[in-house]
């Protein structure tokens, strides 16, 4: 009898074991970085000890709670208004009739936005599909799920700022394929297009404090966030970055994800004026306040970068924290009194005009 159960428990183990196997294994998980993309990340000065690393001492879970138990009580702790009792209000725009002369932004919620600036498309971090692996988890806010990859106009740059799923869409990003010029992304994130079978000559990968020319006088330069990495179960393999878009006319910095640090008051200062930072406001904790931006150093990161002009994003569509779902949103009303910064608070697909 005891033998027979012990064969019954080892079958179970067994199969639990290939069925972690096989989920991990799904596309949508992307792949590690190898050959020469693993050997080109290895001389990075970003990259020490096997894995890459922020510029300030960055520890993911401040308090003393283990990560299983910081899982559990993240999963299971209710919180009064953790998402919204009625459907968010948002404007089904037909993104292909703007005119491409006109510079304009239209946000989707969380970190999804479209920029059209100097004639040129850029969609940052697009997801309209699953932002996780498994679709009952991180589900939107009702109201929010009006846009889909076929609603996108041609894009000519597609910028990913890091590999974490609610930025990187697996079936976003595969729809749009035929539909995207060039992907601007971080070290190692090119990995996951390759596998996913865009062609290596579409792939701008960057690593911190290296810049490209899109086209003429058209620049993207990658910089630092402090923030982490990784969509499976090994961390930190692929880098995170924010960015910079410089035009003839114009710089707008594309924040990422990230918590406060030294590396914004350097961005401020190597990059004098620019017009429009596009922030992380949402999705915070304080066991997370490394790598997140927290409210009360929102104001300070706009001082760092020496900006007037901002949107915050990263909030109105998930509840990925535990935070009220509207806590952003009186965030950023709270700064919007500082009669220094003009902050923008549009509707998703609501179409602003930046310039």
């Amino acid at each position: 009898m005891r033998r027979m159960t012990l064969y019954i428990l080892l079958g179970i183990i067994i199969s639990i074991t290939i069925a972690g196997i096989a989920f991990l294994h799904q596309p949508s998980f992307g792949r590690l970085p190898k050959g020469e993309r693993l050997e080109h990340i290895k001389r990075s000065p970003n990259y020490r000890e096997g894995e890459f690393r922020n510029i300030d001492t960055t520890i993911l879970m401040t308090s003393h709670k283990s990560r299983l138990s910081g899982i559990w009580s993240f999963l299971f702790r209710k919180v009064e208004g953790l998402r919204p009792d009625e459907p968010i209000p948002a404007i089904k725009t037909d993104l292909r009739k703007i005119p491409l002369e006109e510079n304009a932004l239209v946000w989707f919620g969380h970190s999804s936005y479209l920029l059209q600036v100097d004639e040129k498309r850029i969609l940052v971090d697009p997801v309209f599909c699953m932002a996780s692996p498994v679709s009952f988890v991180n589900k939107p806010f009702r109201g929010t799920e009006i846009y889909s990859p076929d609603d996108m106009p041609d894009i000519d740059y597609l910028v990913i700022s890091h590999d974490h799923w609610d930025h990187l869409d697996y079936h976003t990003v595969k729809q749009l394929k035929g539909r995207i010029g060039k992907v601007v992304c971080p070290l190692g994130v090119g990995e996951h297009f390759e596998h996913w079978g865009f062609d290596k000559s579409r792939i701008i990968e960057l690593d911190w404090k290296e810049s490209a020319t899109l086209s003429q006088q058209f620049i993207i330069h990658c910089l630092p966030s402090r923030h982490f990495s990784g969509r499976g179960l090994t961390p930190n393999q692929t880098l995170w970055a924010s960015f910079l878009l410089e035009t003839p006319d114009r710089k707008i910095f594309i924040g990422g994800d990230g918590g406060y640090g030294s590396h914004l008051k350097q961005i401020g200062e190597q990059f004098p004026d620019i017009d429009l930072a596009i922030l992380e406001n949402g999705q915070y904790n304080e066991d997370w306040k490394y790598i997140h931006t927290m409210p009360s150093l929102l104001e300070q990161t706009i001082k760092d970068l020496r900006v007037h002009r901002v949107l915050t994003v990263h909030h109105s569509k998930y509840a990925l924290a535990r935070h009220r779902w509207d806590e952003p949103l009186k965030n950023a009303r709270n700064l919007s009194r500082n009669d220094s910064l003009t902050i923008l608070m549009p509707v998703i697909g609501e179409v602003v005009n930046l310039f």
